[in-house]
């Protein structure tokens, strides 16, 4: 009776051979496969693709995790797309015990096993019309994290249940898969930040453009601006208005960043617009006020001073919105200040700002944006209102164009650490 036992063993180890032989093929595939695309919807129809097919399922589903959001977020689904975008809690049912435990699990009938599964696939089949009998749920797991779920629903059978083997062999399944997510996530998010990066750099080109434009000739005035980052929360504006006067603006958002870039670049534009119709420093920004009020966000605030420049008088025009005070340097070496000012624009809508007029002769204006003065050396020590001075002293008998490059270019190679955005504008006296 027992003459053809051994036959029989024999056969069922050549099956297993063969089975396992089949599920190295796939593997291998799987491989190839996606290591043709670094598409994410590609790689993820792909995974889909392959393994309902092994698994013999009637539905497959990719949900991720959303860090965001702390959140399984369905983003790819076979024969049950109306799941797409669809969100779970991170501890719900068999996904969340699937993550937590960090294995594949199998719900061999849902109606019978209980320890294994949750109310929300009922609940999920009464709005879907999807009758769920067997679960099986695998995490996705690549260099250690785990970055979601591969949920397949129901075996196609008889009886629509899966079997032991049919969760080894998913979660064989699910490493190559997690591996190929993982690359194609990270390739998506590496060409979205290089395409935000891009934006960003296009932003940057613009306000660039919005600056004044240094002057080869003879000019009185010249300015620099250099970005902490691509964008800058600094502007400046200066022209000849004829007559021997010069028109001059300079100012700093509050912040860094985009946010503080977008309301500088509004900022640049509404002076530009205006002055070019207001000769009144004072009213000038009272306007730009009363514009940048109706839409700046909370917190936020811009400083700015506006001046003109009166060759033929010698003096200057000047209205501050809570900007730095100016430095006055005289040819005699001594240095004063402009303290004038009224609140910075944006923090109180219908302010009234005030102009002074001021002797200015034989003197340089630097005007200057916060990030000069608090820049730091590696003791941590901000250069400070008396650390420019000595810059200023130090350079006085150079062109301004020149000057101010060579004043910013010092600053840094004496290893002050740049932060923040800075900005120097200098209005010469012409003799």
């Amino acid at each position: 009776m027992f003459l053809f036992k051994p036959k029989k063993e024999e056969e069922t180890k050549a099956q297993v051979e063969s089975k396992a032989n089949v599920d190295l093929e796939i593997i291998m595939k799987m491989n190839q496969e996606f290591a043709s695309s670094l598409d994410l919807n590609d790689t993820l129809n792909t995974a889909l693709k392959v393994i309902i097919e092994r698994i013999n399922a009637q539905a497959a589903n990719i949900f991720l995790i959303n860090e965001k959001i702390k959140k399984f977020e369905c983003i790819a689904s076979l024969h049950q797309e109306y799941l797409d975008e669809y969100q779970l809690d991170l501890k719900d049912g068999v996904m969340g015990k699937a993550v937590e435990q960090r294995k594949c699990i199998r719900v061999g009938d849902v109606r019978k096993d209980v320890r294994e599964i949750a109310n929300f696939y009922f609940d999920l089949d009464n709005k879907t019309n999807f009758t769920t009998f067997s679960v099986l749920c695998s995490p996705l797991i690549a260099a250690n994290e785990c970055i979601g779920v591969i949920h397949c629903l129901n075996k196609k059978t008889n009886t629509k249940l899966f079997e032991e083997e049919d969760r080894q062999l998913l979660e064989t399944l699910s490493a190559p898969a997690a591996f190929a997510i993982r690359n194609a996530k990270m390739a998506k998010e590496m060409i979205e930040k290089n395409k935000i990066q891009k934006e960003v750099e296009i932003v940057g080109d613009i306000q660039k453009s919005l600056l004044s434009k240094n002057k080869k000739e003879d000019f009185p005035i010249a300015g620099i601006n250099i970005p902490a980052k691509v964008v800058s929360g600094d502007f400046y504006n200066f022209s000849d208005l004829g007559d021997g006067k010069y028109g001059f603006g300079v100012a700093d958002v509050s912040g860094k960043g985009i946010k503080s870039s977008l309301l500088m670049s509004k900022a640049s534009s509404l002076y530009s617009c205006l002055s070019k119709t207001n000769f009144s420093a004072a009213e000038l920004l009272t306007q730009l006020n009363n514009e940048i009020c109706e839409t700046i966000s909370r917190g936020m605030f811009v400083t700015m001073l506006i001046g003109i420049y009166d060759s033929n008088k010698k003096e200057l025009l000047l209205s501050s919105a809570g900007h730095e005070p100016p430095i006055i340097f005289s040819k005699d070496g001594n240095f004063s200040n402009y303290n004038e000012s009224g609140p910075p624009l944006g923090i109180m809508a219908k302010t009234k700002y005030t102009e002074h007029t001021i002797p200015f002769d034989n003197s340089s204006m630097y005007i200057f944006t916060d990030g000069i003065t608090e820049i730091k050396n590696p003791k941590g020590e901000m250069l400070g209102s008396e650390g420019f001075q000595n810059y200023i002293q130090k350079y006085k008998d150079k062109p301004n164009n020149e000057r101010l490059k060579i004043i910013i270019d010092d600053i840094l190679n004496t290893g002050h650490v740049q932060k923040d955005d800075l900005t120097i504008v200098v209005i010469d006296s012409k003799n």
